[in-house]
């Protein structure tokens, strides 16, 4: 392994003189604070500062708990390099480092999954430096509240939907200061994983983020699992309402998990307890949400797909389901119920996400990527795309998902990968002789 340089670099913005880290090609200006938060109310933004804006030590991250699944099929969460902040709106800022002055880049903003509930925008498994030298773009990570403080309320007491209001302030931040940085904005990408897709493809639908952004790329969002939520919603911050003045976030993350509401009762949406709220700012009522996309149909160019056996991620790395359908005719159950709960939460709404679209004059790209038989135990599952668009072979080295592939295959699919996702950032269009991965089927949806 080589040892990289590390140097300084030194922004200086309208927001402040910020002190950013310069290596391997790029430009790392590390955790930046965009708001600022009291526990159950709305950020209000962070003010310019006279003072040098230094990296924190640690990450800050939402409280959360760790999963064993992440552990399992992503790799190992260092925890030593974290600071749990229940203030969590920081943002990171990469560029290359080779930039010509006066350059206006094009700008991709990561918005994280983890089923509103865990994660955060600067993960090794996320850092998005190989594609940031490759396509000479400038990438910005956010994070935001999760969970019990972001993603759960009912009432003014406990609004709903203070995650999504965080994002919001991100991107008036970037809206505001990305310039001084050498992005362009007016050509923002808005680029989400899982719930962090279901964030974007609600924020579009938004009250307060006009100009804010003018594409997205929604990468397996689980939109079947959107539908009337209300009644679990409820429920659910009943139960855990004694949590208001617990003064211990740590012990809030670890306590809410014995109040979730049960599957048997509310079906595969208890499987994602927190969420975007309809009916609550900054969001519409249910029922409108489809005409309201159509609505933003003609200001956003869309690229919306999945991976084929999104679900093999939960089921075929069940120890207790690979016990009694691990192999011969209980295998060919497991895979049907891949398919058909993949095609549920995922497939079929990202087709009726793209038909609604282009019914209404929207340009929008679908995509599915697949996987290789003869490298891939489980398929092309849940979370496959992100090493293919952030690649960084090291932080994933230990990944159960990428269990007996290559990595040069990872590498070859996802340069390609990388170059077309990159193209519609620039474009909003995605060329017919533009080079296609061998897993990837990608078409304009008309």
């Amino acid at each position: 392994m080589t040892v990289q340089h590390t140097k300084t670099h030194i922004f200086q913005t309208s927001f402040g003189k910020i002190i950013a880290l310069k290596e391997d090609g790029v430009i790392k200006a590390k955790s930046i604070r965009y708001a600022r938060s009291e526990r159950f109310k709305r950020a209000v933004p962070e003010q310019p500062s006279d003072s040098e804006i230094i990296f924190p030590d640690k990450t800050p991250v939402c409280p959360q708990t760790i999963s064993p699944l992440v552990e399992k099929m992503i790799g190992p969460t260092h925890i030593e390099n974290f600071h749990p902040d229940e203030s969590t709106q920081f943002l990171s800022v990469i560029r290359p480092d080779k930039f010509t002055e006066n350059e206006k880049l094009p700008v991709v903003v990561w918005i994280h999954g983890g089923s509103h509930e865990i994660g955060c925008g600067d993960l090794p498994t996320s850092d998005p430096s190989e594609w940031v030298k490759e396509q000479q773009i400038i990438v910005v990570t956010v994070s935001y509240r999760l969970g019990i403080f972001g993603f759960l309320g009912g009432d003014q007491k406990r609004p709903p939907n203070l995650g999504l209001f965080d994002l919001i302030e991100a991107l008036h931040w970037i809206r505001n200061y990305i310039t001084d940085f050498g992005g362009d904005p007016t050509n923002i990408t808005l680029l989400g994983q899982s719930s962090g897709g279901d964030a974007i493809a609600h924020l579009m639908i938004s009250e307060g983020v006009e100009d804010l952004f003018q594409r997205v790329i929604i990468q397996s969002a689980p939109l079947g699992l959107r539908h009337s939520r209300n009644k679990m919603s409820a429920e659910f911050l009943k139960k855990t309402e004694f949590f208001k003045d617990e003064t211990d976030v740590l012990r809030i993350a670890d306590e809410y998990r014995k109040h979730v509401p049960a599957v048997i009762k509310y079906g595969l949406k208890a499987a994602m307890p927190f969420g975007t709220q309809y009916g609550f700012p900054p969001l519409c009522e249910e029922n409108e949400t489809v005409g309201k996309w159509k609505l933003a149909a003609g200001k956003y160019d869309i690229l919306i797909g999945l991976n084929d056996n999104e679900t093999a991620f939960y089921l075929k790395t069940s120890d207790a389901l690979n016990k009694y359908f691990g192999k011969g005719f209980g295998l060919k159950i497991l895979d049907k119920a891949v398919r058909k709960t993949t095609e549920f939460i995922y497939g079929k709404p990202a087709e009726d996400f793209a038909r609604n679209i282009a019914e209404a004059g929207g340009n929008v790209y679908l995509f599915r990527i697949h996987s290789k038989p003869e490298y891939n135990h489980i398929g092309a599952a849940h979370c496959m795309d992100l090493p293919l668009i952030f690649g960084n072979e090291e932080a994933w080295e230990s990944a159960g998902l990428l269990k007996d592939i290559p990595w040069e295959f990872i590498h070859k699919n996802g340069k390609k990968l990388r170059a077309i996702w990159a193209e519609f950032a620039r474009t909003g269009e995605v060329s017919n002789v533009s080079e296609r991965p061998e897993i990837l089927e990608i078409r304009k949806y008309t």
